[in-house]
């Protein structure tokens, strides 16, 4: 809707003061209304909405669902009147990785939710009216840990007088501001610096995303630490472990040496019948001389039995 048009300065996306101050928004009432009354603190047009129920009466912009607004301004203003009920707005972003986001502000709740997708965060308000300053760049890192880039749609539903909501590419002091961008025409209050100061200084929502994220950092440097001290254990219990398993495997082979030598030195023999060739090849060869030294022991007495069977034989002839 405003991604081809330049962007500087100011981007006001509703203006009570006006013909038309609701035309590129859509209503969605239901038990409730939407009506442009005077304010009297305020002295000038403004837009109230209520409902009954604050999820079935907004407003929301722009008007077709299928649009989107391309606003690439970081940050969000909203000019708002707390009317001592519940009240609630949303923003859609894109962030660098193409994933919608939504980032939900109300003052009817007390913890802040991060989800893939929505982000709901409780918001403080004042009585009367209230300058709420929304940082989208520093909420979709601080959620998400991405990069914004720009704002989809916006929707401020009930219950709440708007008098502007707008879009600007920094935050200025009061005096800077123009009076038609300001909650109070102040132009002559030589005090609006520090109102202005003092305003940042005790903005709720500033402090408790901040408090979130260094809580976020101890949080994540804790859990550093104990995974470190874990994983430490761990490594600890695991060299012990082994060590106990390799002293068991060495007792057991100790005791089956002592109990069976005789059968732990057969298995060495049948397991390692190779490992001394040198003594197999010397016993082959005692074996074969004491053979030899039989077989040539043998020879002699056989050879004398024939001489004797010899001599028997002659002696009855000759006599």
């Amino acid at each position: 809707m405003f991604r081809n048009t330049f962007q500087s300065g100011f981007l006001s996306i509703l203006y009570a003061i006006g013909s038309k101050p609701l035309q590129i928004w859509r209503k969605n009432i239901n038990n409730g209304y939407v009506k442009r009354i005077t304010d009297f603190e305020m002295q000038s047009s403004v837009i109230e909405i209520c409902g009954a129920n604050v999820s079935t009466c907004f407003l929301s912009c722009p008007t077709n669902p299928k649009q989107t607004l391309g606003v690439k301004m970081p940050f969000l203003v909203l000019l708002i009147k707390y009317l001592k009920k519940y009240f609630t707005f949303e923003v859609q972003v894109i962030d660098d990785k193409n994933v919608k986001r939504r980032f939900r502000a109300s003052n009817y709740q007390s913890n802040t939710r991060v989800k893939p997708f929505i982000c709901t965060i409780p918001m403080k308000l004042d009585e009367g009216w209230n300058q709420i300053h929304f940082n989208l760049t520093d909420f979709t890192r601080r959620a998400y840990g991405t990069n914004y880039l720009e704002t989809l749609r916006v929707q401020i539903h009930a219950n709440c007088r708007i008098r502007r909501i707008y879009f600007t590419d920094q935050l200025l002091s009061s005096k800077s501001i123009p009076d038609e961008y300001r909650a109070f025409s102040n132009a002559n209050d030589d005090n609006a610096e520090e109102q202005y100061q003092n305003q940042l200084a005790n903005d709720p929502n500033a402090q408790m995303m901040q408090q979130e994220g260094e809580a976020e950092e101890h949080y994540q440097q804790e859990y550093h630490e104990e995974n470190q001290e874990e994983h430490h254990v761990e490594q600890n219990e695991e060299h012990h472990v082994e060590q106990m398993e390799e002293q068991k495997v060495e007792q057991n082979h100790e005791e089956n040496a002592q109990e069976n030598p005789q059968e732990n030195a057969q298995e060495n023999q049948q397991e390692n019948p190779q490992e001394n060739p040198q003594e197999n090849a010397q016993e082959n060869q005692e074996k074969q001389q004491d053979n030899n030294q039989a077989q040539q022991e043998e020879r002699p007495l056989e050879n004398d039995n024939q001489n004797q069977d010899e001599e028997n034989g002659k002696r009855p002839a000759q006599e």
